[in-house]
Formats: structure tokens, C-alpha cells, sequence
């Protein structure tokens, strides 16, 4: 896909920079997905649920936000030709439309629905989340080939922190009122997110030291991370003031104020070094010593890594197979590889697992004599692990592809073997476990949400890359539905004494986290299968496609 944008148009605000920027402030509050325990207690009561129907209505919510195929299909029909403001644009009014009407159904504006009602609410609410998504993760892609796990982990670093930023805002203005949050939720994400959508465009640039801003992006989100998290911990101890809730805010506000800085500055500094270059390639040539800018200099080329012959489309994966993988795959081509399917395994087990936690992660709590408080702390906290997973799985699986020549798929199977281990943790519910078990889920889960899509683009090209990887998220909630409703709505209401919907004790949960800790495990031994299967194409497509990437992006464009 190569939008027909003009370069020569692009002024301070039209350029790929501040699209980051803008992609990065919608993210901020897409992520409403993750916040379902605040107001899960509040549905339930309300509509006098038991703890099935709560898990079905949760299952409802996996499947709006993680089947995409909409989305993707929207994505490759318009952006080139409108732009990626169309899908956010669908995303808001989906966002609008499912939470103002469950909020209509929780206040008793209207009359009580029936639970495949609510459900279709809950679905049409997540089901945003995909266009919010699938805009500015494939923008971002198309926009930083080179870096793509860098740009990828961004983007799904602040969709994750967007949790806790939506927290802090529900706390700041509707202290514990849940279904004010769900009002919150239909207004405030549809109204950033239009606002911003019109600055999230494809542009055709290669610019060298893009690793330098982006940086910058991710320095900036380690920050707000920090400070998230130190809010979140600050308010679990101590009871907060009006006037200290309401400064923390604007703190808040004045932060996410950075990313614009951050690509103004990255702009100035390209114009800076377009107008030294032509200055040095006018004097030069006023010297009569031209500069032949197609010359490659063989004395660059890293451990024998050169640019792709032509032809050099069909790579040989492991058994002798020959798959067909061209720069770009559509999704029927991706179907048929065994690294399609292989991929969309380790997807069932980690994100249907760790969705299975935090959608019962109130429920956890409560039948451990948490407070709610601790409850809404766990919340949050969850947020700040899930932007560390996304945010480092692809920083750091970017750094060692290119300086380790490590193949991606590595990364899953570690994640995957520790996300077991978390499982565990959880399942025995030591005093206090659930804190480190949440934290060890959570980096975990939030990494696969940076591998998938990353590990995506590089097999089956950034072209149809909406449509493939969110056909691939769809086995989130495919895995979802059998470990939430089950295992752990079965055995939870299995376990509940007398007539009411509640479960006290340790038994509630341990038997159904022992299960996910098994799911898991497996996930890593086929996430393992899928390194030696792909091993070779990383070697000898990516790492050479990344290689001459990065060598065009030292040439300077000066039409550009």
C-alpha cells in the first residue's frame, strides 16, 4: 500500500511525526478493555447476574476487541485513498454507541435488557478498540519499516497504559461511581479520538537516525509509566485530597503534552540536516567533484548481509517446504503456512489466558478479602505491567535482531514460560501472591501484543498486515472462552456456598490458574517450533531486508 500524499506538501503538522504523536494520544484512551473489573461488580449488581453470565458478557468484550477482520478490511480499502482517519472514525462511533447504551441499561434510564442484550452492548464497545488499533499500529508500521518492533511496542505500550490513565481520570472526577465510568468511557475516548484523527496519515519518508525520536517516544513512556505508577501506589497508601487528586491530574495532562515537542523537534531536526546536505552538495559540486548517490559501498555490508537478489521471493523453511512468501501475503496466502497457524496457537494460549485473569481479576480478589481499593490498585497496576510488556517486547527484540541477528519468535517462548510461572503464583494464593503473580501475567501478556503483529509484518509483509494480524488476535478469545466460561466461571460457581453469587476462600480460583499455568507451557513449546520453523527465513529475508532498509535510509531524499 503507497498512499498518493506528496511530500512536498507536508509542512511542521503534516508529516509522519506527528502522526506518531497523534496515533500515541488516541491510543492513550482506547484501551477501555482492560478496565472491566471497575465496573464488572457494578453490572453484575445491577442486573442480577451470577458469575457465568458476568464471564459470558466478559467473553463478549474478547471478542469485540480482538476480532478484527472489520477493521483490517476497512484499513486496506481506505487509508490509501482517504487516509487512516476513516477507521478511527468508525472505531468512535462504536465506542459511543455501546457504552452510552449500557449505561443507559445500568442507571435504569432504560428497562432492564436481557444478558444477549448486554452482551451485544459490551461487543459493539470492544469491538472499537480494533479500529483504534489497527489504525495506528499499521500506520505506525507503514511509517517505520525498519523500526517496526519499536513502533509497534509504542503504540501498544500506551493502549496498555491507557488503563490506567482512564483510572485516574474516573478517580479524579467520579470517585467511586462506576456507572459514571461507563459514561466516561462512551464520551471521552470518541472525542480525543476525533480531535486527533485527522493528523494520522501514511507518508513515504526514510529518514536516517529514526531510532534517535523514536527513542524519544519511548523515554516519554517510560516516564508516564513511572508516574502512573507512582500515583497508583501513592493513592493505595495514603487518602487523597480534592485538591491533590485534582494536581496529580493536571500533571497528568501537562505529560501527555510531550509528544508533540518530541516530534516538532524530530522534524526541525531532518529540515536542519536536508539543508546542510544540499549546502555540502552544492559546494562540492562547485568544486566539480559530484557525489554518485547510487553508490554502495560494499565496505558497509554486515557479515556478508547484502541487498535481496531479484527473485528472491520463495524462501525454504524447515522440512524442505517451499512457501511462497513475497514482500507482501495477503490473508488467504498467510492461511495457508504452517507459521500462520503456529502463530495464531501461541495467541490462544497467551492472550485467552491472560484475559481469563484480568477479566476475573475483581472476582480474584474479592475471594481473597481484598479490599477495593486494592482491588482498583490491581486494576491499575495491570495497566502499567501490560504497557511494559508491550513497550519492551518490541524494544528489546528489535535491539537483538539487529545487533544479535536473534529471530523474534525467541522472545515467545520466554514470555510464554514466565507467564506460566505467574499462573502458578496466582493459583496458590499465598498472602500477597496475586501481586507478583499479576505482575509476571501482565509484562507477559502485554509482550505478546508487541511480538504477534511485529513477527506478522516481517512474515507476510505490512500490505494486508491489518487483516492477517487481526485475524490472528481472534484466537484470544477463542482461547478466552474456554478458560473464562469453562474453566473458571464452572469451577468458580462450583465452589460458591448457599444461594448467593460469591466465593470466598483460596479453592475459588487455584484449580482453574493451575489449568491457564498448563496453557501456557504449551504455548512456549509451540512458540519454540515456530523459531526453528522460520529460523532460516529470518536469516536469509528478514535480516537482509532489514540490512538494505536501513542502508536506503542513509540516502538523502531531496525532493523530499
Amino acid at each position: 500500500m503507497e498512499p498518493d500524499y506528496n511530500p512536498s506538501r507536508k509542512t511542521l503538522i503534516k508529516n509522519k511525526w506527528v502522526a506518531a504523536a497523534a496515533s500515541i494520544w488516541i491510543q492513550c484512551t482506547a484501551g477501555s478493555l482492560y478496565t472491566f473489573s471497575i465496573y464488572s461488580q457494578s453490572l453484575k449488581s445491577t442486573q442480577n447476574y451470577d458469575q457465568s453470565t458476568l464471564t459470558t458478557i466478559s467473553w463478549f468484550k474478547d471478542v469485540g476487541a480482538n476480532v478484527g477482520l472489520l477493521s483490517g478490511l476497512l484499513y486496506s480499502a481506505t487509508a490509501a485513498r482517504c487516509g487512516p482517519w476513516v477507521v478511527l472514525l468508525a472505531g468512535a462511533l462504536q465506542c459511543f454507541a455501546g457504552y452510552f447504551m449500557m449505561w443507559l441499561a445500568v442507571t435504569g434510564a432504560l428497562p432492564r435488557p436481557a444478558p444477549l442484550v448486554m452482551c451485544l452492548y459490551m461487543l459493539v464497545a470492544a469491538h472499537a478498540m480494533t479500529f483504534f488499533n489497527t489504525a495506528n499500529v499499521v500506520t505506525g508500521v507503514h511509517n517505520f519499516p525498519s523500526y517496526s518492533g519499536t513502533i509497534v511496542g509504542i503504540m501498544k505500550g500506551f493502549l496498555g497504559l491507557s488503563g490506567a490513565i482512564l483510572i485516574l481520570v474516573y478517580q479524579t472526577i467520579f470517585k467511586h461511581n462506576p456507572s459514571s465510568y461507563i459514561l466516561l468511557l462512551a464520551l471521552l475516548p470518541p472525542i480525543n479520538t476525533v480531535l486527533f484523527m485527522g493528523f494520522v496519515r501514511i507518508f513515504r519518508t526514510s529518514e536516517e537516525d529514526e531510532i534517535k525520536h523514536l527513542n524519544a517516544f519511548s523515554s516519554f513512556a517510560l516516564v508516564l509509566a513511572a508516574y502512573l505508577a507512582t500515583v497508583i501506589i501513592i493513592q493505595n497508601i495514603f487518602k487523597l485530597t480534592v485538591s491533590i487528586r485534582a494536581l496529580t491530574f493536571s500533571l497528568l495532562v501537562m505529560l501527555l503534552l510531550s509528544p508533540i515537542f518530541i516530534a516538532i523537534r524530530a522534524q526541525r531536526y531532518k529540515s536542519y540536516r536536508m539543508v546542510k546536505s544540499l549546502l555540502e552538495h552544492n559546494q562540492m559540486s562547485d568544486d566539480k567533484d559530484p557525489i554518485d548517490y547510487d553508490d554502495t559501498d560494499t565496505s558497509e555490508d554486515q557479515d556478508g548481509y547484502h541487498e535481496l537478489p531479484n527473485g528472491a521471493d520463495q524462501v525454504r523453511e524447515s522440512n524442505n517446504n517451499m512457501l511462497h512468501l513475497r514482500e507482501d501475503v495477503n490473508l488467504i496466502g498467510a492461511m495457508r503456512t504452517i507459521s500462520f497457524w503456529l502463530l495464531f496457537f501461541t495467541t490462544a494460549c497467551s492472550m485467552g489466558s491472560g484475559l481469563a485473569l484480568v477479566n476475573n481479576i475483581s472476582q480474584i480478589g474479592e475471594s481473597l478479602s481484598y479490599k477495593s481499593i486494592e482491588v482498583d490498585t490491581l486494576v491499575s497496576l495491570w495497566s502499567i505491567w501490560n504497557f511494559l510488556g508491550r513497550f519492551g517486547a518490541g524494544y528489546v527484540s528489535d535491539y537483538f535482531l539487529h545487533a544479535k541477528r536473534w529471530p523474534r519468535p525467541l522472545f515467545m517462548i520466554f514470555t510464554l514460560a514466565t507467564m506460566s510461572i505467574g499462573y502458578a503464583m496466582v493459583s496458590f494464593g499465598f498472602p500477597g501472591a496475586l501481586y507478583p503473580g499479576s505482575v509476571l501475567v501482565g509484562v507477559c501478556y502485554g509482550s505478546q501484543w508487541s511480538l504477534m503483529p511485529t513477527i506478522a509484518s516481517e512474515l507476510f509483509g505490512k500490505e494486508h498486515l491489518g487483516t492477517i494480524f487481526n485475524t490472528i488476535t481472534s484466537a484470544g478469545p477463542i482461547g478466552s472462552y474456554v478458560l473464562s466460561i469453562w474453566v473458571v466461571g464452572f469451577l468458580y460457581d462450583k465452589e460458591v456456598d448457599g444461594d448467593g453469587n460469591t466465593c470466598i476462600g483460596i479453592q475459588c480460583f487455584r484449580f482453574s490458574f493451575l489449568i491457564m499455568a498448563a496453557v501456557a507451557l504449551s504455548g512456549s513449546l509451540v512458540a519454540l517450533v515456530l523459531f526453528f520453523w522460520t529460523r532460516k527465513f529470518y536469516k536469509h529475508v528478514v535480516l537482509r531486508r532489514l540490512y538494505h532498509s536501513l542502508r536506503e535510509s542513509k540516502r538523502i531524499d531531496y525532493d523530499d
